[in-house]
């Protein structure tokens, strides 16, 4: 075994899954694992654990994977981590602790994820639950969203000894988890179910259609059911859009839209009494994992794939894995290329995209490049569908039925960062609510910081 290149895993062969919604990635198996634990340094200084926006011990997770005690290796991933077969596939680890990783300054860093989702489906196959609290405290919490960074704080909360309650605005619990990220990179029973059941498991409680602002107020939920704290972690739904002629269209999507019905509806199946699109040739317009993720279901569902971005690869916000499988299933780059228009026949359903050339100029605000058009360049792309995949912000019903909530000019909740205090006493926030669209571990990180403000607080009544 060459120590310095990391043990390769196994995935569905491209033109096979492009057809499917099966998983995409298969895992690693015993001996994989293993051989890949193996390569960990066990660093005294672990830089791969300051990467970890959840803190997991990650040494010493990988060193029992390393001697195949798997029941010890995720009891030690629990403690930090209320999602680990989750995040062992959607966390972008090449950014946070493999990023961090020593072994890549000689050789490939240590596929930490990898490893992390092997313990976690191990330990799921075998029954293994995590530890659950030994005493019990005498406050109710109350837990707004079900998605990665509610799931986390309601899971931290129950741990310390809190009676929690989940109050999640759809029929189903999971949040992005299950209606944003699609079934073949985040299996929804298999991965996503077992993980709310392990919460649940530790006595959380999980009221579904319940849409706070509207149900039931924050201020009530306070004053008249009993309820000593709140936490708000319910995500960023509210699309956005281009604002560019023609994007009323019949055929135009939000990305929102599009995944929900495939992902939580279950669009994509003959037995699914939700309608869905199925182009025949599609655009998606946007860089990030969003746009991956429709474009490649979109590909699934039978239509030629053009993925629309104004900067070049190298500024894709996508996760270069995801970009990576998505070439290889087909799906058509479009690069340093935007929408100017949408166009649409007589009956005003899309018939095609304007677009302009761009080229890099000078850096903005956030360090990359700025795009600017190339006069003279416009095009054409031909298509029978457009989603829009360019962010989504925090709806504002929960922040505009709620006294002294303060909000920002982007309307997400004003929230400490180290523990979620918001400006009303009691309530904390966390996650997209208050950065707008970002990743499932940092809503992880937000939710395990604010379990701990929480705690803090109620502690001090």
């Amino acid at each position: 075994m060459d120590v310095l290149k990391k043990v390769p895993v196994r995935e569905q062969d491209p033109k096979v899954r492009a057809t499917n919604f099966e998983e995409v990635c298969l895992g690693y198996n015993k001996e994989e694992a293993e051989a890949e634990a193996s390569r960990c340094l066990n660093c005294p200084n672990p830089q791969c654990v300051k990467g970890c926006p959840v803190a997991i011990q990650i040494p010493q997770f990988i060193e029992e994977v390393k001697k195949g005690n798997v029941a010890e290796a995720y009891q030690v991933i629990s403690r930090s981590s209320a999602l680990p077969s989750v995040c062992g596939r959607v966390c972008p680890q090449e950014s946070q602790c493999e990023g961090k990783c020593i072994r890549q300054y000689k050789g490939d860093a240590v596929s930490i994820g990898k490893l992390e989702r092997y313990v976690a489906d191990t330990a799921r196959a075998m029954g293994i639950m995590p530890e659950g609290a030994k005493e019990k405290k005498n406050h109710k919490v109350a837990v707004i969203g079900s998605g990665p960074s509610g799931l986390t704080c309601a899971g931290d909360l129950a741990k310390m000894g809190y009676d929690v309650t989940i109050f999640e605005a759809l029929h189903e619990a999971g949040g992005v988890l299950v209606y944003g990220i699609p079934e073949f990179r985040l299996p929804k029973e298999d991965v996503v179910q077992k993980e709310i059941d392990n919460v649940k498991a530790l006595g959380v409680k999980i009221e579904t259609d319940v849409v706070i602002g509207k149900s039931v107020t924050i201020d009530s939920l306070m004053k008249n059911e009993g309820f000593d704290a709140v936490f708000i972690g319910s995500g960023a739904g509210l699309p956005r859009f281009m604002r560019i002629p023609g994007e009323q269209s019949l055929g135009v999507f939000s990305a929102n839209e599009f995944l929900t019905r495939s992902n939580l509806m279950k669009a994509f199946s003959p037995n699914s009494t939700t309608p869905i699109m199925h182009p025949k040739k599609c655009v998606v317009v946007g860089g990030g994992n969003v746009a991956m993720d429709s474009a490649r279901t979109a590909l699934r569902l039978g239509a030629e794939v053009h993925v629309v971005y104004r900067r070049s690869e190298e500024e894709l916000p996508a996760r270069k894995e995801e970009v990576g499988h998505a070439k290889e299933e087909g799906i058509i780059f479009d690069l340093l290329t935007n929408p100017v228009e949408v166009l649409a026949d007589e009956n005003g359903w899309v018939s095609g995209i304007r677009c302009i050339r761009m080229e890099l100029g000078e850096p903005d605000e956030s360090g990359r490049r700025s795009p600017v058009e190339i006069k003279g360049s416009e095009f054409e792309i031909d298509c029978d569908a457009v989603i829009m995949a360019l962010g989504t912000s925090p709806n504002p019903l929960i922040s505009s039925t709620t006294e002294g909530l303060d909000v920002n000019k982007r309307k997400c909740i004003v929230a400490e960062e180290t523990n979620g205090q918001t400006s009303k006493r009691g309530v904390f926030a966390g996650g997209d609510a208050v950065t707008g669209a970002a990743t499932v571990i940092l809503a992880m990180g937000a939710g395990k910081a604010a379990a701990k403000g929480i705690d803090e607080y109620l502690m001090s009544l």
